[in-house]
This record gives structure tokens, sequence and C-alpha cells, in this order.
């Protein structure tokens, strides 16, 4: 009997294109994800500290550091406490592990999708995962699946600590079944743990059904805090990729980051945003200081208000104060007639002031005085204009430094430094590319008409790693260009990005061995590569022919191929003089 309230997986089958039925015994070894591809989404990047699958940050920890947590929480909470939490834990992990699965594999075998769980399971390291058997049918709401769990890490932790216990301990892995299978079904599906290491037994036995079919749950859902009737109200599965969601392109496009340094921003942004304060926004090109302006006019009470941008670096200096402030007919020739400035069409709004360090010293003294006096003067004018404005500004560079170099007006500074927000680099803000990724592609999807694929698996590990120089706006543009170098139909990979640039290398990846590798590992050595040379080389030799195919890279330019080489023009110019004597 079907559950009228779940959504069987047919009905993902228009997001996912999966078949609505499959069985374990009828699935090929070669059925994509293989425990290879599964592999491959997982990578490291030592130099800071990071560890990913696809697009999840993930954590290497002892196992013995785990069972240490389990037994003070279970010590403080109890055991029923302790095993809710750890059984949600496991469920969260899970349901984001079947988000992966159906965002990389969307067109795959639904017998294999089900199966890659049983794979990442093992991948993570919790337990070594043997499948016995599954099939399904989302049409009729069936789900049977049995699974052998070996050498479980909660078990083994659990009987180290309390020894054997009268109940099954594998709270978490049980949580994780839960969570991926569920995920991917579209209904609930409970895996009950009828054997367990931390029993006494060789490994632990599970067995999955439909919360339906096994009919008496209510226990297994208090674990999960959940209370009947289920319905996918209570639990809904894994939306899938945003990059296929178009639902969400025309809404008003908030601020996308999920990373501690990103949320301490958005979290003073809040709470300034409804008093009047003035804001500093600092940090550096590309991080986004309009965005943020415009969130904060966005929660104000100035909403309804307008608001205005300047950049400041953008008006020369003999036309700032007019742009601020507004001329009045005839105040200089070319005046025909009168025109407000900025500061007045942001009236009972937002005037944003970007690059705020490019306003010359008489610029920084009118703007002090318009903001002490919440009065402005037009160029031209006779009288004084009142103004309701919040102003908010940001700049690139370090504002004291600026006043200790005596560039920048000091009182100026007190009066924009009530409230700073300092904004983070991308490169400290690292979880959040994979979001901003599918928000880019998401909206240049549409904008092109292209069907969205998504990035390469090297793609996506070399932007995970890449510096960012000019942070969130480069990684927008290399998603834009990626996605017009690339066909349709086609993922989209390094040479799509960094066309006619230097490719960054792959970071490390595990190899068949669950070894550490990379692509730069594998780089043959460079006096392998110059012994392939027709005549062999010398040091002599290499170096007349660097300076000489530099020269015809460059017409000729020495200056352009001294900087080609690394090397000063006076540098260049004796190494080239040296060899012309040497040919002579």
């Amino acid at each position: 009997m079907t559950n009228p309230h779940s959504t069987p997986l047919e009905n993902q089958a228009a997001i996912g294109h999966y078949p609505p039925r499959g069985d374990s015994r009828q699935l090929s070894d070669s059925s994509s994800p293989t425990p290879a591809e599964l592999t491959d989404c997982l990578f490291f990047s030592p130099e800071d500290g990071r560890i990913w699958l696809n697009d999840q940050r993930m954590l290497l920890l002892h196992s013995s550091s785990f069972g240490a947590l389990r037994g003070e929480v279970i010590e403080r909470l109890g055991l029923e406490q302790a095993r809710g939490l750890f059984t949600r834990t496991g469920y969260a992990s899970g349901a984001r592990d079947a988000r992966l699965i159906r965002e990389r594999w969307p067109h795959t075998d639904a017998a294999a999708v089900f199966r890659a769980g049983t794979h990442l399971h093992t991948l993570e390291g919790m337990t070594k995962v043997e499948p016995l058997h599954f099939k399904f049918d989302a049409d009729s709401g069936f789900y049977e699946g049995e699974f052998l769990w070996h050498h479980s890490c909660e078990a083994d932790e659990h009987v180290a600590t309390y020894g054997i216990s009268q109940d099954p301990v594998c709270w978490t892995e049980t949580g994780y079944a839960i969570g991926f299978v569920s995920g991917l079904f579209g209904q609930m599906v409970i895996f009950r743990e009828v054997e367990c290491r931390g029993m006494g037994h060789r490994c632990c036995r599970v067995i999955g059904k439909t919360a339906e079919q096994w009919g008496d749950v209510e226990q297994d859902l208090r674990y999960l805090n959940v209370s009947q009737p289920v319905t996918t109200a209570t639990f809904t599965p894994m939306p899938h990729s945003p990059v296929h969601s178009s639902a969400r392109i025309n809404q008003p496009q908030p601020l996308i980051g999920a990373s501690a340094a990103f949320n301490a921003a958005t979290q003073a942004l809040q709470r300034v945003a409804l008093t009047p304060a003035t804001v500093l926004i600092s940090g550096e090109s590309g991080v986004g200081k309009e965005m943020f302006a415009r969130q904060l006019h966005q929660l104000s009470h100035r909403q309804d208000g307008p608001f205005v941008a300047l950049n400041c670096a953008a008006i020369p200096d003999n036309l700032i104060e007019a742009e601020l402030f507004g001329v009045e007919r005839g105040a200089y020739t070319g005046a025909t007639h009168s025109r407000p400035g900025r500061f007045e069409r942001a009236q009972g709004g937002t005037l944003f002031l970007d690059e705020i360090t490019s306003l010359s010293l008489a610029g920084q003294s009118k703007l002090l005085r318009a903001l002490q006096e919440r009065e402005i003067e037009r160029v031209g004018g006779v009288r004084g204009i009142k103004v309701d404005v919040r102003v908010v500004a940001a700049t690139n560079i370090d504002l004291r430094k600026a006043v200790a170099d005596g560039t920048f007006r000091e009182d100026l500074f007190y009066r924009l430094n009530v409230y700073p927000i300092a904004l983070p680099p991308l490169r400290e803000r690292r979880d959040d590319i994979p979001l901003l990724i599918n928000a880019f592609l998401t909206r240049f999807c549409q904008e092109y008409a292209r069907t969205p694929v998504g990035l390469t698996m090297r793609a996506l590990k070399v932007l995970l790693r890449y510096e960012f120089a000019g942070n969130v706006r480069e990684l927008q543009n290399l998603i834009e260009r990626g996605l017009i170098a690339s066909d349709e139909g086609q993922a989209i990979d390094l040479a799509h990005l960094f066309r006619n640039e230097p490719m960054p290398s792959d970071p490390y990846g595990v190899d068949g061995h669950g070894s550490l590798s990379t692509t730069e590992l594998h780089r043959p050595a460079l006096l392998d590569t110059l012994g392939e040379l027709d005549q062999g080389f010398s040091i002599e030799g290499l170096e007349s022919r660097l300076i000489n195919e530099a020269l015809q890279q460059n017409a000729g330019n020495l200056a352009a191929a001294a900087r080609l080489l690394g090397l000063s023009r006076a540098q260049f110019a004796y190494r080239l003089k040296k060899h012309q004597r040497q040919l002579t």
C-alpha cells in the first residue's frame, strides 16, 4: 500500500532521471558511480588544511577521539539521549551524501545510485559495507535491503569503553543509512541493526524497510526527533543541485556563503542594519562590498528608499563635487541646467561610496561637512539643502595607514568608521566556493540558455585550492568564461576556465591503493625532459636558446623578453651580449 503523502522516486525522475525501480542482483560492477569514481571525489588540500569529498569539507579524526567524544556524551546525556544525537548526526551525513550522488550522477542507473551509498560509507572510514541484497519499487513504495557492516568503528569504540552491550550500538552508522536511502527514495526508509559487533557478533547486520513496511517505527522516529505521520513535509529529500533549480533564479539574490568568516561578516551586517549608524566596509577588490551594502540597505528601515552607488575612483577630481552634491544651472561653462547629485538622489535611502580613498583631500573635506551637518550645497548654489541619507563607505586599502601617510583625513576616518565590517577574501572562505559556483552556473545557464552540466572533478578540485587574487569577482568570471568555452552538454574543465593562462596543478587525490597522489608528483624530472632534446643540452646552450626564443616571441623587445624570463632588462642585455661574443 502506497503512502499517499510520500514522494516516490519516479517523481524525482524529473530531477534525477532515475527509473522508479531497481534490484542489486541486476547491477553491473561497471555501472556509475563506480568505487574508483567515488574515490576520485575525495581529495586533499594540505596547504590550507582542508579535505574535500566533492564539494563538502571533511575531517580526518582519530577513531579513539571519536570514541572519547561518544563516551562523554553518553555520560552527560544518558544512553537514550546520546543515541538520538548520534543517529541524527549520521542522518545528516547520509542525506548530504545522497545529494552529492544525485548532483554528480543525475542520469545513471537507480540501483547503482543506491549502491553508491555503500561505497561512500566505506570510503569515509566508519565501516566496511557489504550489500547482501536490496530492491525497491517507488511506484508501490517498497524498499527492502540487507547489509553487513565489517570493522565498525562505533562498535569497536563502544566495546573498548563499556564492554559488550545488550543492545545495538552503531547509532551514527544507522542514521547514515537512513539519511542516505531516504534522501534518494523520497520517503522514510528505516534501518535497524539486528546483529551488532558491539553485542559480540562477528559483524553487524542491518535491514532496511520503509516506515510503512515496518509499521512500528515510533521508537526509530524518536531517535530522529520526528513524530508520525511520516510524510515528506517532515522528511523532504535533499534538493537537487541549485544549478538545476529554475525556481530560484527570479528571486532576489541573497548573499551566498556558509563559512565561519562569511557568517561573522553577515552577523555584523544584520546587527547594524536596523540602526542609523554609518558603516565602513573594508576588503580586497572583488570580495562583494557593494553586494553587502545592498543587503544592508534591504535589511534597514530605509529599504523602501533608493540605493545609490558611486565609485569615487571613476570620477575625476574636478567633477566629484558636482557628482556628489549636484549642480545649479550656470555654475560653470556647459552647466545648461540644474541637476541633483548623489546625495539628493539617495534622499530617504542609502548612499554607497566605493573606493572612498580615491577622494582628494578637498573632496574629503566637503564630504565630512555633509556628513556632520546633514546638509549639502550644489555647485554654484546659494542655499543649503537638507538631506536624510545613510552613508555606507567602502575601501580596499587600510584607512589607518592612509591616515598615517597623510592621504586621508583623520576626522573623516573617524566619522566613517562608526561601525566597521571587514569582508574576508575568498581564499579565507573556501567552504563557500561550491555554493558560489552553483549560484553562478544557475545564473549564467539561464542567461545563455544553456543546459547545466557542472564542472569536472578536476576543475572543481583546482578551484577549491585556487588563490583567487580577484576574489568572488574572479570566480564569477571564470565560471562565465568556462560556460562560454565549453560545448552544450559538456562539463566545464580546466581548459575552459583558464584559457590562454597557465593552468594550476591538480590537488592531492587518492589513488587505487589508497595513497595520496597528484599529477604534480608524477611530472617527469626536468633533467629527463631536457635529455630528450635532439642534440642533448648544456647549461650555456640552454640559456642561449631561452634568450633567443624570448626575443623572438617578443619581436626583439628586450624589456618584454626580460620579463618573460624573470630578469631585469640589464641582466637580460648582459646575457645576450655574452652569448653574442661567444658566437663571434
